[in-house]
């Protein structure tokens, strides 16, 4: 009856671990409307009051950007729409031509677009011509629906569910398994474990037509379907499936013990180059280094899947089902398999985290840091048990000498096996029936427990604790799998840290004008330290102007800091930007030489004031 409680317990505590799981995937941080990439700068600047309407609007993001078919509007004072043509996407800047001769009053840019990591980024700002006036109401922008955003994180949790129950049963299976035991609870946890994959997959390729535009789960239209496949994101959802169809070919062979070693190699490569599919249509792909994260991301997730699926695997049927003899051979080589595991993890996930953190106040300070720490600190609490799983394991090998010995010899044995080897042998013809025999089906703790007048109870308990200690792993991981399931949908905190005040209370905007040209200058965010500087040159009729050559000097004459240049990068014929770092707070004299030809060229200042 005690054991009965315990096993109660112990499936009650991961079932919790499963329901709260799910609720951090329904409860968790809403999808941002400004996903992964981020409106650095605009041209009119948000805000600005303009003397004349411009002939075009241009948008710079944080990173490259695609377009969505008919999400870029541009409303003037009387709600009509006055961009004409279709945008131009270079890259991270969007130029969207508008009509010049439009009315004075204020005007409403609304724009969604896709970040190259495959997420929407949507927004709004005005500006105005003349004077201010009533803004005018986009009726038809839309953010994620809810059932849409809550789907994506959901299927995403289901692909890395299937992923665990695919390749740790594989691996278990393949070199750990003792022959005697049965085969079909392990090959039904792969054919769910693909089965998920395959569910996740093409709910992700289908989700994500209506996560882009905004539209509810079934708004899904041929074009726009057909645009998500011929995307990065399509193409390696696609090679998944390819992948996943390979995969069930020699899955066959394996689940009947007839897999031979160049069955067990092509499916070890397929299943790297599966795992490669995740980061290539995630975070990785608009990384500052995408090549490392793609390898990172990819080592982490074979990490969580090795560790996970083999843990699966123990407390679900060795623990149960194999006698004490099989366990004394297995325990030790799973702990090493699963020490190698945790390691690849954990070294895999620093790296992740100091590529998409960068910077200590981005960890603290950002939705996505903090999602960091909190899994940090689940993870530590799953290495804590696991640290007491593997000294169950150390315990009861020391308690059964003759055993340990027996496995631990380093001389050849008379099968030319040493060491490890000869354990893992000893796992495989263990009580040896033929390849596919069913065996004699579940043997619980009672099948194992030896008769007390010949043998100690200590294999029975400690099979039990380290059963228990399993479960408490799966149940805290189960958390740690939801959170990683809402992290790929939350912007990285590079990106918000550095992007997350553009527009903000202390950003500047002004239109400088000279003889021969209008300069819109905009310093984001206007404070103490690092500050962007962004230049957008205007013929006097406000049409964009090519320019031949940028200068810009800052300088803080009260406080007698002589002028600094500032290192200027053309983007476009009449678009440039700066980084500079002002040291002091107060009022800054910027000064702006633009030459257009040979002879044609001016000069224009502004006082900035910086906190």
């Amino acid at each position: 009856m005690i054991a009965a409680n315990r096993r109660w317990l112990a499936r009650a505590g991961a079932s919790l671990g499963l329901l709260l799981a799910a609720l951090a995937l329904l409860l968790g941080p809403a999808l941002p409307a400004s996903a992964h990439a981020v409106l650095v700068s605009s041209s009119p600047a948000a805000d600005a009051v303009l003397s004349g309407a411009p002939a075009e609007v241009v948008l710079t993001f944080s990173e490259a950007v695609r377009e969505v078919p008919d999400k870029i509007r541009i409303l003037g004072p009387d709600g009509a729409q006055v961009n004409r043509g279709d945008p131009t996407f270079n890259g991270a800047v969007v130029t969207i031509p508008i009509d010049p001769s439009g009315a004075r009053g204020t005007y409403l840019v609304s724009y969604r677009v896709i970040s190259a990591d495959s997420h929407p980024v949507a927004g709004a700002y005005t500006y105005s011509v003349g004077a201010p006036s009533t803004p005018p109401s986009d009726s038809t922008a839309d953010e994620v629906h809810p059932a849409v955003g809550g789907a994506v994180r959901v299927f995403k949790y289901l692909g890395y569910a299937g992923l665990l129950l695919l390749i740790g049963p594989v691996l278990v299976l393949s070199l750990l398994w003792p022959r005697r035991l049965p085969r079909r609870g392990p090959s039904r946890l792969i054919w769910a474990g693909i089965g998920l994959i395959v569910l996740s997959t093409v709910g992700a390729i289908w989700l994500q037509v209506p996560y882009t535009t905004g539209g509810g789960p079934f708004a899904v239209t041929g074009s726009a379907l057909g645009d998500v496949l011929g995307s990065t994101f399509g193409a390696a959802h696609l090679v998944r499936l390819g992948i996943l169809a390979a995969a069930a070919i020699l899955v066959g062979p394996l689940i009947a013990g007839r897999a031979g070693r160049s069955d067990q190699i092509l499916l070890t490569v397929l299943g790297l180059a599966g795992l490669g599919t995740w980061p290539i249509a995630g975070h990785a792909a608009a990384s500052p280094v995408p090549a490392v994260s793609v390898v990172v991301d990819t080592v982490h997730l074979a990490g969580m899947a090795v560790w996970l699926g083999g843990l699966v695997m123990l407390g679900g049927f060795l623990l149960r089902q194999a006698n004490d003899r099989e366990l004394d051979a297995i325990l030790p080589v799973w702990s090493r398999w699963a020490t190698l595991a945790v390691s690849a993890l954990l070294l895999a996930g620093v790296v992740q985290a100091l590529i998409e953190v960068s910077t200590p106040s981005a960890l603290v300070s950002t939705t996505y840091g903090q999602l960091i720490i909190a899994k940090v600190v689940l993870f530590a609490l799953v290495i804590a048990v696991a640290a007491y799983s593997r000294q169950l394991v150390r315990r009861r090998i020391l308690a059964d000498q003759p055993v340990e010995e027996e496995l631990a010899e380093e001389e050849p044995t008379e099968d030319g096996l040493t060491g490890d080897e000869a354990a893992e042998e000893e796992v495989a013809e263990e009580n040896g029936t033929e390849d596919g025999d069913e065996g004699t089906g579940e043997a619980g703790d009672e099948a194992v427990t030896p008769d007390s007048s010949t043998e100690p109870v200590r294999p029975v308990r400690s099979a039990r604790r380290i059963r228990r200690a399993v479960w408490a792993e799966l149940a805290i991981t189960a958390i740690v799998l939801a959170l990683s399931a809402v992290l790929v949908q939350t912007p990285p905190a590079r990106t918000a840290d550095t992007y997350g005040d553009a527009g903000g209370p202390g950003y500047y905007s002004t239109t400088l004008t000279s003889s021969i040209y209008s300069l819109q200058v905009e310093v984001d965010p206007a404070q103490q330290g690092s500050n962007s500087v962004h230049l957008y040159a205007y013929t006097p009729d406000n049409k964009p102007l090519p320019v031949a050559e940028w200068r810009a000097t800052a300088a803080l004459p009260d406080r007698g800091i002589e002028p600094i240049a500032i290192p200027l990068l053309p983007l476009t014929d009449n678009h440039a930007t700066g980084e500079i770092s002002l040291p002091s707070p107060g009022n800054w004299l910027l000064t702006f030489t633009v030459r257009l030809t040979d002879i044609d060229q001016a000069t224009v200042t502004s006082t900035v004031p910086i906190t």
